[in-house]
């Protein structure tokens, strides 16, 4: 039986495509931005776009401007050939390694002009292709289930992940034979999909004590990849209560940071047999490793804790399914939602982007000296970035797009007055984290 998960038909053709707008700052520098899509895992050397033809600039501006890209802290899989005027691969991008299972991947950099100082901004989204398929993280299944079971009563399966997006993610089930099992989806709030195998004719210990079934998952990619696992059932006798969860869904908070064996919450469940067919383990199911690895749950009692280190900066928000089984087979699962909450543990970094040592004592007011970038990864309050400057002297600074300032000139200069001048700039968050402050050097010459 094969059950579809839906989604929308990719192409895995690359695309080529480019936005392209201006926004003057002033008669001397310029700020834009232009976008391109590029398909993962494209080949060293491949063209990106050609971004002195989409900007509308010379090849000798390029060469004389001192044309650079600037990645930040971001690993540079993009390289600027000023001779060709071309942006190009540099290193093979494997979108799954880069944005994980984020429906938008993009690379973000910016490209440095100088005399007169330009900037542009560059996204580079990395589009998807089939290069995975779906995976179940263990080699088999095995139930105990007991003789008694009625028809509907239902079993809890291992999801399988794929690292895909879209389309080429996975998209359906099947399940053979299917002479006592059929399978059934069911759909949650968040968008996910859990697998359930539901009893359709009783089972006989005595006919058949054992049965093997095989679970198939299809992603929806041109071929098909798919990933099997083996369902191991042995037929037991008389177990005829499921457990059952007080909620369906359990939701907590938790600040980063927190030290290792914080406890979260706690789940349970309520099993109506007797004995050994009323006792309840739990169990962490459906999610990759590296949630389970994070977070810890107590066989017995149901109690969820910490057990690994968690930043906001890279997440935000965790969800897994929490299996109850009892000693006959049968299960009941439920939801842990948990949000990580902000904390201010991160300073804001100035990163000049490019500065001029030396102005004319004839440059008007408003010409630009230095362009800034200043990054904080907090957020809310915590990632709001203010700067200023040393008091008392000719210039200012303002911020033209988000966590980028540039300092100008607010006022015609005059050389026998004052020859150099020594800007201190000082950022700092809402928070009240300050990064030490950057020093620049300015000289005024005579024309």
């Amino acid at each position: 039986m094969a059950l579809g998960l839906g989604g929308f038909r990719y192409t895995d053709a690359v695309m080529w495509q480019s936005l392209l707008f201006f926004i003057l700052l002033s008669s001397r520098s310029a700020l834009g931005q232009i976008s391109y899509s590029i398909s993962e895992e494209m080949p060293k050397g491949s063209m990106v776009g050609n971004i002195a033809q989409d900007l509308g600039l010379d090849l000798k501006r390029l060469k004389s401007g001192k044309a650079r890209a600037f990645f930040g802290d971001n690993p540079e899989y993009i390289e600027l050939n000023k001779d060709r005027g071309m942006l190009l691969i540099k290193e093979t991008i494997d979108r799954e390694f880069l944005c994980a299972k984020a429906t938008l991947c993009a690379l973000h950099l910016q490209m440095i002009l100088e005399n007169p100082i330009e900037m542009y901004t560059i996204t580079v989204e990395v589009t998807d292709i089939n290069d995975n398929s779906p995976l179940f993280q263990t080699e088999e299944i095995r139930f105990e289930i007991s003789e008694a079971a009625i028809p509907g009563a239902r079993f809890m399966l291992e999801r399988a992940m794929d690292a895909d997006v879209g389309i080429n993610d996975l998209q359906s089930y099947s399940l053979k034979p299917t002479d006592h099992f059929v399978l059934e989806l069911e759909n949650h709030a968040d968008g996910g999909k859990s697998v359930q195998m539901i009893l359709q004719k009783p089972l006989d210990r005595e006919k058949q004590e054992k049965l093997t079934l095989l679970l198939t998952a299809m992603d929806g990619g041109e071929p098909a990849l798919s990933g099997t696992v083996q369902i191991h059932v042995n037929v037991l006798d008389v177990n005829d209560n499921a457990p059952v969860f007080m909620q369906k869904v359990y939701k907590a908070s938790i600040i980063e940071n927190s030290p290792k064996g914080s406890k979260l919450t706690a789940v349970s469940a309520s099993d109506a047999d007797e004995g050994i067919n009323g006792q309840v383990t739990y169990y962490i199911s459906n999610t990759d490793k590296n949630v389970k690895d994070l977070f810890i749950i107590n066989l017995n009692s149901g109690e969820i804790t910490l057990n690994g280190h968690i930043d906001y900066e890279k997440t935000t928000h965790f969800q897994f399914d929490i299996q109850a089984k009892d000693q006959g087979g049968l299960s009941d699962s439920c939801k842990i939602m948990i949000d990580v909450l902000d904390i201010n543990d991160n300073k804001p970094a100035i990163t000049i982007l490019s500065m001029s040592t030396s102005i004319s004592e004839e440059s008007p007011p408003g010409t630009i000296i230095a362009m800034i970038k200043v990054n904080d990864p907090d957020s809310g309050a915590n990632g709001q970035v203010h700067c200023t400057v040393s008091e008392h002297i000719p210039f200012i600074i303002n911020s033209p797009s988000n966590n980028f300032f540039s300092m100008l000139t607010v006022h015609e200069l005059d050389r026998e007055r004052e020859a150099e001048y020594n800007i201190t700039v000082t950022c700092s968050d809402e928070g009240l984290h300050h990064y030490p402050p950057a020093l620049l050097s300015i000289y005024t010459y005579q024309m």
